[in-house]
Order: C-alpha cells, then structure tokens, then sequence
C-alpha cells in the first residue's frame, strides 16, 4: 500500500511537470512521463481536480487549474518579502524611470515576486511568475556572488556556457574574482544579457541563512544607464537591500 508520503510525492510530482514550454499535457503524455498505473494517476488527477489544482481542457488536456491563481493571491497578501519590499520598489520606480523588482531564490530557481514600474517604455521578459535563467545578467551575478562556496561552484559549472557569454569572464577562477568583486561591492550590474538595450542594477537581499534570500532589481533602457545618474541608482539598490534585508530578519523575530 501506497504510504501517506509517498502518495503526496507522486501529486507534487504530477504539478511540478507543467512548465512554461509544457504548460498542457495529456492524460497518455502523464502516464508516459510517470510511469504510474492508469488507475493511481486517474485517482491523483480527480483529487487535483476537484480541488481545483488542475482543470481538464476539452480536446486540449490538463492544465492547472483555478485554484493556483487564488493562492498566488493569498501568497502576495502573506508574504513578508512582498510585503515590506514592495514600498521599496515604489519610491525607485517613481525616482528614476525603470522597472523596480524583487527575484526570489528557491529551487535554484530566480523567480519575479513584485515590481513596480513607472516608465512608460518599460520592457521586460520575465514578469511576476516567470522563471529567469540562472547564468545571465545582474541578479545572476548578485545570487551567485553571495552564495557559500559549496553552492557556489555546482552552479558556476552547471552554467558555465551561460556564465561565459558575459562579461564575468571564460574560466571558473576569473567568474570567482569577479563574483568577489561584486560580493565586495553589494550590488551587481549587467547590460541587455536577459533583454536587449535594457541595463539590470541588482543587490542581494539578506535575511535569515547563509544564502540570499532574493535580490532586489532595478532596470533601466541603456540610453539613460548612460547618464551620470547609474551610479547614483547603483547606491540605492544597494542601501534598498539592506535596508529589505534588516525588515526582513525583524519580522521574523516578531
């Protein structure tokens, strides 16, 4: 008999394959893909459904269901990070014209929690709920460099093809020196390596625990990322971050 554990693995492992280039999958597709019996998937999927987790799509297949949006909902209404980040990301947004936003780290996952945009030409690739690729650009950089060395060097090789079409350099030892400089400097800084002409300032959000708990962003189009006032941008990051990361560890204490 299916143990209680086992069985709440086996629908989290149904849930974890829809992804943004499998958002849809057949019921064939599924049991292909798990290798559960026909009757232990039928079983997990009425119990996903009826629960709302996932909806049938008529000549389509399974998606996610309504039930996911609702507590996308009630996820932005609780979490801390959310919480005391977005006015963080309001005052940069109505200061300077970009897009402020907030990237968490889980699941060696980059992932946008809340932004705040102002200008009215704001572009980006990767709204709310949207996966970044862990290899380029500043929040890459901000995450990798303030990771504890054993976290740190698995993903450095995992994404070393990514890594070395920037600017961080071509072998392990020159990304190392420059993950320290930025490590040194709190704040990271890319230009159009996750969209083209935009330019990414990041700072790594600290709070309880050795790794990042996210990263606080703030992108501009490159036109203006030449004007004197970057650095200046770059300065705000980075006291945002700290500032997020010291609410952060106090509500925790609460």
């Amino acid at each position: 008999m299916t143990s209680p554990i086992g069985s709440a693995d086996r629908i989290l492992a149904i849930l974890d394959l829809f992804s943004e280039l499998r958002p849809v999958w057949t019921t064939a597709e599924l049991l292909a893909e798990l290798g559960y019996t026909r009757p232990t998937l039928y079983r997990y999927l009425k119990t996903l459904k009826e629960t709302g987790f996932l909806s049938t799509q008529p000549g389509r297949g399974v998606t996610l269901g309504p039930r996911v949006v609702e507590m996308d909902y009630l996820m932005r209404r609780a979490d801390p990070l959310v919480q005391l980040g977005q006015p963080h990301l309001e005052r940069l947004s109505k200061a300077y014209p970009g897009t402020a936003f907030i990237v968490r780290w889980y699941r060696n996952k980059i992932l946008c929690v809340a932004s705040s945009c102002t200008a009215p030409d704001s572009v980006t690739s990767y709204p709310r709920g949207r996966p970044m690729p862990l290899g380029k650009g500043a929040v890459t950089r901000v995450i990798l460099a303030n990771l504890p060395r054993q976290r740190q060097l698995p993903l450095i090789r995992e994404n070393l093809q990514l890594l070395r079409e920037t600017s961080l350099g071509n072998s392990i030892e020159d990304i190392l020196e420059n993950l320290r400089t930025i490590r040194r400097d709190g704040v990271a800084q890319a230009e159009g390596e996750v969209t083209p002409g935009v330019v990414g300032l990041a700072a790594p959000v600290m709070a309880d625990g050795p790794e990042p708990t996210a990263a606080l962003c703030f992108t501009v189009n490159d036109d203006f990322a030449a004007s004197s006032l970057v650095g200046q941008i770059r300065n705000e990051v980075r006291i945002a971050a700290i500032q997020l990361s010291s609410e952060l560890t106090d509500s925790s204490r609460d």
